[in-house]
């Protein structure tokens, strides 16, 4: 094992480093004793090893521990069926499973038919916890497409002077293929995504300050108090806001407002375009790749050692971490072992 000033990953008391094979079996064996047949499990614990890989430490291995906790992880499921269908475009009731697996499949069919049509739409509604919405738009990338894909699910964000949540998290991402493979951009309209509040919940770690709220409106840096009826804020005030605003009403295309009669609830959108269909003429993935050659090259300032483009960082650490591992709280461990 490398020294720690090698290692992207601290060791600490407080955790365990783990290959990706045993964290993989790790989350396959829990996601099992939580129902679910393998086919699901292999679609489940595929993202979250590589939201882990790609540095997400909150979108890993204790997304298990979120659903496991989650009352919509008991309800019944049934099979994904699709409701509304053109050659453009289709509505997908995801029968209550988890969206995971919903998006993956969403992704797949939104796929077939931009190539087929050169572009497509594709909504899912009656679903929930889709997970990294990096990990679909580099799907579609690596087909060599373009892929836009929002995501709103229940509220747990504030609105401007709000006291109560009333927003997602409400993530929005776009993918592009290039020569020299994906440039993916994902951001949450959220400060602090709720999956790290459910981790920090769990080891008692502290919220950022000015983050989050209390169930009684006041900011709390207490994960469980957050947890427990409180929510996060929007990043960037009032533009974060508004584009957070933005996805929910997306969301409605997805068909949110379906499952359980409410406009406020989840929906996940995917608009993928094949780039023959608006550059018949023109090598996309070429002209991709020269765009980021020339914003890398960017003269920069003296203390700064390199221009990164987004997706950049996490797939460089993707293939470092296939080699180190990857470091889980003892607590997280422990707790899906338990399952």
């Amino acid at each position: 094992m490398k020294s720690d000033t090698n290692l992207l990953d601290i060791n600490r008391p407080d955790t365990i480093r783990m290959s990706v094979d045993e964290a993989t079996q790790l989350g396959a064996q829990a996601l099992r004793h939580l129902g679910y047949i393998d086919e699901d499990v292999s679609i489940i614990v595929d993202q979250l090893i590589d939201n882990a890989l790609c540095g997400y430490h909150f979108a890993g291995l204790p997304r298990i521990l979120a659903m496991a906790n989650d009352p919509k992880c008991r309800r019944p499921r049934k099979p994904l069926k699709v409701v509304h269908e053109t050659p453009l475009s289709a509505l997908i009731d995801g029968g209550s499973n988890v969206g995971y697996v919903t998006a993956y499949h969403a992704t797949q069919m939104a796929i077939a038919k931009a190539k087929t049509n050169g572009i497509a739409s594709v909504g899912v509604h009656n679903s929930y916890f889709s997970g990294r919405n990096a990990y679909y738009a580099e799907m579609i990338a690596r087909a060599g497409l373009v892929g836009i894909h929002t995501a709103c699910g229940r509220l747990k964000v504030l609105p401007a002077g709000g006291m109560k949540p009333a927003l997602g998290t409400n993530p929005f991402c776009v993918g592009f293929p290039s020569t020299q493979g994906p440039v993916v951009f994902d951001m949450g309209t959220a400060s602090l995504m709720w999956g790290e509040v459910v981790l920090c919940a769990h080891t008692g770690a502290l919220l950022p300050e000015g983050a989050a709220y209390d169930g009684q409106g006041l900011p709390s840096r207490d994960a469980q108090a957050v947890f427990n009826g409180g929510g996060v804020v929007p990043f960037g005030g009032h533009k974060g806001y508004g584009l957070s605003f933005a996805i929910q009403a997306l969301g409605l295309l997805a068909g949110s407002a379906f499952a359980n009669g409410q406009v406020q609830d989840y929906g996940f959108l995917f608009i993928v375009i094949d780039p023959g269909l608006m550059l018949p003429h023109a090598d996309f993935p070429a002209q991709m790749s020269e765009l980021v050659a020339k914003i890398k090259a960017t003269p920069r300032r003296p203390d700064v050692d390199e221009i990164r483009i987004p997706s950049e960082r996490a797939f460089r650490e993707r293939e470092l971490r296939r080699g180190q591992g990857l470091v889980l709280e003892r607590k997280v461990v422990d707790t899906l072992k338990s399952l």
